[in-house]
């Protein structure tokens, strides 16, 4: 992963274009961005062939524990709503939660869960959305009358 200063950057670099692109970001976004986690990695993790995903995640648990700490941080200053998410297990049965971490520590397992919501790039996209169906729908938008 690179000395702390190079993992803050690339945090940062990798949360920033994945905000814009969705309107919101998860840890697990980030590690992929950054090339620190493998998509396949993830996907065997949610059908159950991993155990905990910071198994696959590439560098030691300081610097994992590092990058958490930068992109919550970073979510904070841009004052993105934090919105905890349930991850399951996605095969026939019980959908038990997935773990992340290898100790299975709450604050640990949250961390990871929170995804951070930009409300003004989401109201954004709405509005755009709402703008680009009343110009292609100009019947509905005079039915609306």
């Amino acid at each position: 992963m690179g000395s702390l200063k190079s993992i803050e950057k690339r945090v940062i670099q990798s949360a920033e274009a994945i905000l814009f692109s969705r309107g919101y970001v998860s840890a697990i976004d980030v590690l992929v961005g950054m090339g620190s986690l493998q998509s396949i990695h993830v996907q065997d993790w949610r059908n159950g062939k991993i155990p905990y995903l910071e198994k696959v995640i590439q560098g030691n648990l300081h610097k994992i524990s590092f990058a958490m700490k930068c992109f919550r941080s970073w979510a904070l200053q841009k004052n993105l709503k934090p919105s905890e998410t349930v991850y399951r297990l996605r095969k026939k049965g019980p959908k038990s939660p997935l773990q992340f971490s290898k100790t299975n520590h709450p604050p640990i397992e949250k961390a990871y869960r929170t995804h951070y919501v930009s409300l003004s790039i989401v109201k954004a996209k709405q509005e755009a959305l709402k703008k680009s169906t009343e110009v292609s729908n100009p019947v509905l938008k005079e039915a609306e009358f």
